[in-house]
């Protein structure tokens, strides 16, 4: 599939590689060539805002945060007592928005036309949420998180852009952390500096940037993004280009299985001749795991298994690698599909449209040439 028509980006630190996709609110996607590192650099980062950017902190560690709602000790902290009050850690762990693939689907579904880029693999610095929710002490009527940040609405003055949660089983996942550092730098401002959530395997949206408050709520959270067809799948299938109405539509939680190739790129040329190509690229699978990676340079008549590297530690991604071999000249299109430890493998061509284009994950497709 052709790239949409995009502006290249033009921010000091980022890569002029990326894509933008929208302007208000800022939106930049990454090539799949530009995701060929082990742990993506932060200039390589996809950005995703929901709302404004908010004013710059001069002094990132006075940055306040509050912990309130359902719980015995309400907490108001900086980012400074965050620090010295919790035990750090550093994961490298995915973050991909709900709505990348989006562009693949067809008709095509509302909002920002991500391809594959609206995803990258960092190394997050910060304290367990858990652990802090520890100190606050959970009342037993609490039941979900909802999670606020400092960034202003597009629109309206003083309205909130978005405020999701998730259930607290996934708050006190040992992964899901405040994060203040990010490829051991401080957090970038363009990502959510100097506070932000990491939520992995769960759409990006969740790990809300420029945080300043989790409210811990008896119920489920009804914030923006929470209701009608917001970051939600319909629970049965239905005719593609249609509004869903009628049907219903349960919370979008742990993203599908989905693999990338990032060498070669797309449009490659390799020598008459050459009788091989070497692969390389990703794999992840929201809270599954990947058990398989398989490429395919025949339509998907057969398919060659990747060999895999082994993760960081969950919710890393897997990085694989293969030699392929290549019998003809001429064009040639490399197809990878990844398969989860539930047996669940990418469609050759989405088959679950949704009105809002959430959780694509057919197969990605590289098209090279030889001589």
């Amino acid at each position: 599939m052709t790239r949409p028509i995009a502006s290249l980006l033009d921010i000091p630190g980022k890569d002029s590689g990326l894509s933008v996709l929208g302007e208000k609110p800022f939106v930049a996607e990454t090539p799949e060539e530009l995701l060929d590192d082990e742990t993506t650099p932060i200039a390589r980062f996809f950005v995703r805002n929901n709302g404004l950017t908010p004013p710059q902190s001069l002094d990132p560690d006075a940055w306040t945060f509050a912990l309130d709602g359902e719980v015995n000790t309400p907490l108001q902290l900086t980012v400074g007592e965050l620090k010295a009050r919790f035990a750090h850690k550093t994961l490298r762990m995915v973050l991909e928005c709900g709505g990348n693939g989006r562009a693949f689907f067809d008709p095509p579904a509302k909002g920002n036309p991500w391809t594959n880029g609206g995803v990258g693999c960092a190394e997050w610095t910060g304290v367990a949420l858990a652990d802090v929710l520890e100190a606050a002490g959970l009342k037993p009527s609490a039941v979900y998180t909802a999670h606020y940040g400092a960034d202003p609405h597009v629109t309206e003055p003083g309205a909130v852009p978005i405020s999701r949660g998730v259930p607290l089983a996934k708050a006190l996942e040992p992964h899901t952390l405040l994060a203040f550092a990010m490829n051991g730098e401080p957090l970038p401002f363009i990502h959510g500096g100097p506070l932000r959530l990491v939520v992995p395997g769960w759409p990006g949206s969740l790990s809300h940037k420029w945080l300043t408050r989790i409210w811990i709520r008896d119920r489920e959270h009804d914030g923006p993004g929470m209701t009608g067809q917001s970051y939600r799948l319909p629970a049965q299938a239905i005719e593609p280009g249609t509004s869903g109405e009628g049907i219903p539509f349960h919370i979008l939680e742990s993203m599908p299985v989905r693999s990338i190739i990032t060498a070669p790129a797309d449009g490659t040329r390799l020598p008459e001749g050459a009788g091989s190509v070497f692969v390389r690229g990703a794999a992840w699978a929201g809270d599954s795991h990947v058990t398989r990676v398989e490429l395919s340079v025949d339509g998907g008549a057969t398919w060659q298994a990747a060999e895999l590297a082994p993760q960081r530690n969950r919710y890393d991604w897997v990085r694989f690698t293969a030699d392929l071999a290549l019998v003809r000249s001429g064009p040639v299109e490399i197809m990878v599909r990844a398969t989860d430890d539930r047996g669940r493998a990418q469609p050759l061509k989405a088959d679950n449209w949704n009105p809002q284009g959430y959780a694509c994950n057919e197969v990605h497709r590289v098209r090279i040439s030889v001589g």
